[in-house]
């Protein structure tokens, strides 16, 4: 946020920018009322961020542009520290005997090379690659969703929704898109966002684990609101003011604030 109530015309859009990757989203009216500028201004800067592909406009004002969608082998080899350390977490979360749900992304596989054999777990997964690391754990039982296998590592289509319609599961953990704070959880893809919100619903707790890219932005479809998130496992490198946000709409973020 700026300390500078006038900033030049010129200088005002890279400092709406720096606000907008703190908290996560910007507000016009707010910025207007800040900068003492006129709303048709700041539109002209945010039209300005968009085109250039920074931000994404909403109703009232903007939020973070989704991430860029990459192949899986790719994305397998990003930021693997930090997935290691949403892991860790979400393992301490799990209880012994528990029927957990991951569907696919490279998050939820670091997940499934972590679980600890000791808890007992009953994985269930639309993703191969996950079925198979978790397979790997003494003491774990394994069921793969069965379907058309799309590009992004897992099973979607009427087979797979049909069987997880008939699932009950303690925890769900989705490979999210993006994570909004004030809409929830975005996918890119319409088939499997339906896949998505059917294991939401069939799922107690639902613990979602996001690296810092995927904060503040939205993607095309909607996966869960944030009534329907319980936790929120975020890496240390995470913005306090956007961690801050959900920890106001109720959701147990990880790690807590010290």
């Amino acid at each position: 946020m700026s300390s500078d109530p006038s900033p030049l015309p010129a200088q005002r859009p890279q400092q709406i920018l720096d606000e907008l990757r703190q908290q996560g989203r910007v507000v016009a009216a707010e910025l207007a009322r800040r900068y003492a500028v006129s709303e048709d201004s700041i539109r002209r800067d945010l039209r300005e961020l968009a085109a250039q592909g920074l931000c994404q406009r909403v109703y009232g004002g903007a939020v973070l542009p989704p991430p860029k969608e990459r192949p899986l082998r790719e994305r397998l080899t990003r930021d693997r520290g930090d997935k290691a350390e949403l892991a860790a977490r979400v393992c301490a979360l799990l209880q012994p005997g528990q029927v957990v749900l991951l569907d696919a992304g490279s998050t939820n596989l670091a997940i499934a090379q972590q679980l600890p054999a000791a808890l007992g777990l009953t994985v269930i997964t639309n993703a191969p690659q996950i079925a198979t690391a978790a397979s790997m754990l003494e003491g774990t039982s394994v069921q793969l969703i069965g379907g058309r296998l799309a590009s992004g590592g897992g099973a979607v289509g009427a087979e797979a929704l049909a069987q997880v319609q008939r699932l009950r599961a303690d925890v769900y953990l989705p490979g999210p898109c993006a994570v909004d704070g004030d809409t929830g959880v975005w996918a890119m893809d319409a088939e499997e966002a339906t896949l998505k919100r059917a294991m939401v619903a069939c799922s107690s707790r639902v613990i979602v684990a996001a690296t810092t890219e995927k904060l503040g932005a939205r993607g095309n479809w909607q996966i869960a609101s944030l009534d329907e998130i319980d936790d929120l496992v975020l890496t240390t490198t995470a913005p306090p003011a956007l961690a801050a946000r959900f920890r106001a709409a109720g959701i147990s973020v990880h790690p807590t604030p010290p």
